[in-house]
């Protein structure tokens, strides 16, 4: 099987050869900014660079897809955020939002998506950089968007901690805008996909169960990916990040194709609370493992995360750009070698 037929049979619970490994979220190295001659900060906003360097990790290590944006930042700049892309800073630093749009409860009554949102910002940027890679790898491996989930990008339109404040004082308030960016969220997933998305990834990474509680996971959390799951087609996947072990049956519940999950998650406990059929993906951990270990390091996590019972292995986060080449190789060689075994025991 190619990686692409791979990966889709498992989204879709056909047979597979063997586990994948492959992942949904920023997966861009230093390796390729070497190898190209680019800038990290020029990456961003410059479609042909984002697809070369997307196209890199899986050409020098066989990563199982191609994904792309890689910072949190695109959805908030289309609706008007201030982004600072650190073009003169010298260490590698992903983009922030340095001026947000909400400053107070009367402007998130007020938010509203724009007329042709996908023209806006670098949206144009990421469609047409997901258009380059179908045409450059798509035959041979799934080409991934992510999206932020409605919570998470409310977190960069507005101080973080009012957000917060407010899911316990004024739940109400918070649910009326997280509509509207689930909205946006329905409408990017198709214009991604008609721009050559296999598979679409949200990243509620900010509704993480250190923060809020089961009951405000309930409140403000499912509602939305409910209404996101229902509407954006698969193949798709739902990543939240933390402990998410007292929230997998609301995982489940939002109706994604899979879960995604990372090192904090007890996988074992995962499997007693939703059991085993549905798909589970993690969960290398994409720094302390992929940047800090050797390959002999990135061997012994990734047969613990096959042992544990994942559909596929994946980082548990962005992969950091400068985990070394030859750490990413090692993780999905490890698949490659054991992946076969793994699946035709899990599916027994």
């Amino acid at each position: 099987m190619t990686s692409k037929e791979r990966v889709l049979s498992i989204f879709a619970n056909k047979d597979a050869d063997r586990m994948a490994c492959f992942s949904g979220m920023g997966s861009v190295l230093t390796a390729s900014l070497d190898e190209y001659g680019y800038k990290f900060p020029t990456v961003h906003g410059d479609a042909v660079k984002m697809a070369n360097t997307a196209a890199f990790t899986y050409k020098a290590t066989g990563m199982e897809s191609v994904i792309v944006p890689y910072d949190m930042c695109v959805d908030a700049e289309a609706l008007g955020c201030v982004m600072n892309a650190y073009e003169n800073v010298n260490q590698l630093l992903y983009p922030t939002i340095k001026e947000k749009i909400i400053h107070n409860e009367e402007e998130m009554t007020t938010i509203a998506i724009p007329d042709k949102i996908w023209e806006r910002g670098r949206y144009p940027v990421v469609t047409e950089a997901l258009s380059l890679l179908k045409k450059d790898v798509g035959n041979e491996v799934p080409v991934v968007a992510w999206l932020l989930g409605p919570f998470t990008m409310a977190g960069q339109l507005m101080d973080l901690n009012d957000l917060f404040k407010l899911v316990f004082k004024k739940p109400d308030l918070v649910n009326g805008m997280l509509s509207v960016l689930t909205d946006l969220i329905i409408t990017m997933a198709a214009k991604y996909r008609e721009a050559g998305a296999d598979i679409i990834c949200i990243r509620e990474m900010g509704a993480t169960t250190d923060v809020l509680s089961p009951r405000n996971f309930k409140q403000v959390i499912d509602p939305h990916l409910g209404r996101i799951f229902a509407n954006i087609g698969s193949p798709n996947f739902l990543h939240i990040c933390g402990s998410t072990n007292i929230v997998m049956k609301n995982m489940q519940a939002s109706g994604a194709d899979a879960l995604s999950v990372e090192i904090k998650n007890n996988l074992a406990k995962s499997r007693e609370d939703i059991g085993y059929e549905p798909l589970l993906f993690g969960n290398i951990d994409a720094y302390s493992v992929l940047v800090l270990g050797t390959p002999e390091v990135v061997e012994k996590a990734t047969i613990e995360a096959m042992e544990g019972s994942v559909d596929s292995v994946l980082p548990s986060c962005d992969i950091w750009p400068e985990a070394p080449v030859a750490n990413v190789k090692a993780m999905v060689d490890t698949v490659k070698q054991y992946g076969a075994e793994k699946w035709a025991r899990k599916n027994k």
